[in-house]
């Protein structure tokens, strides 16, 4: 699916029964940057992995399965999460204006995040301090985070992006410490308004929130 509005290239690459292998998608990923960095349209790719954990560079051996479940590192920010089934995983591949700034990229994801999840009537909102999306403490809990990012940068284009999670097993995490953070939970779209949350469903409620990138051409 291509918007020449936006001049971006939004591809759907596989959810449900056609799930992603992560090694799979990483390599499309390295594939998609090296066109964009030659000059290529930024490109989103948007799909679901069978489960699998990955650690970003500042992840901690105390931080990983104890159990000595598998792991991929990865060459992104942040630490330790879980993918798989039932969540939504985008990875935008931009090319982003000079000077470059990292820290507004998360920003403009986690905007477009909320965005989307206030499209569901769910409040959410930036924890200071912390990257990703939460759904701010209150009768039920503690900070709860719904959504995670992990970004790279190289040449000045994006490698790596976001996971929402929508109706995922939520005891997938129980293995590890998500992204380092011990005095917080996860949570999704499903647990939160009390129905089923299918990626499709979020997915386009997704696409025309994907305007909110920071991109060079927008």
């Amino acid at each position: 699916m291509t918007s020449e509005a936006l001049a971006l290239d939004v591809r759907i690459v596989g959810f449900g029964d056609d799930a992603v292998e992560y090694q799979s998608a990483w390599e499309l990923q390295r594939r998609v940057h090296t066109d964009v960095v030659a000059g290529a349209p930024d490109v989103v790719l948007l799909l679901e992995h069978p489960p699998v954990y990955t650690a970003g560079r500042r992840t901690e051996m105390l931080e990983r399965p104890l159990d000595g479940t598998p792991v991929i590192d990865v060459d992104r920010g942040g630490k330790i999460t879980w993918h798989g089934p039932g969540q939504l995983v985008g990875y935008p591949i931009l090319r982003l204006p000079d000077p470059i700034d990292v820290v507004a990229h998360v920003r403009r994801i986690e905007s477009m995040i909320i965005a989307v999840c206030a499209d569901f009537g769910l409040s959410t909102d930036r924890v200071e301090g912390r990257s990703g999306v939460w759904v701010q403490s209150d009768h039920r809990g503690p900070d709860r985070k719904i959504a995670a990012i992990g970004i790279r940068v190289a040449e000045g284009v994006t490698m790596h992006g976001f996971a929402l999670n929508c109706d995922c097993d939520l005891t997938w995490f129980d293995r590890i410490v998500p992204c380092g953070i011990r005095d917080a939970s996860v949570t999704s779209l499903s647990r939160e308004l009390g129905r089923d949350v299918s990626v499709p469903e979020v997915t386009e409620i997704l696409l025309p929130h994907l305007s909110l990138l920071p991109r060079l051409t927008a």
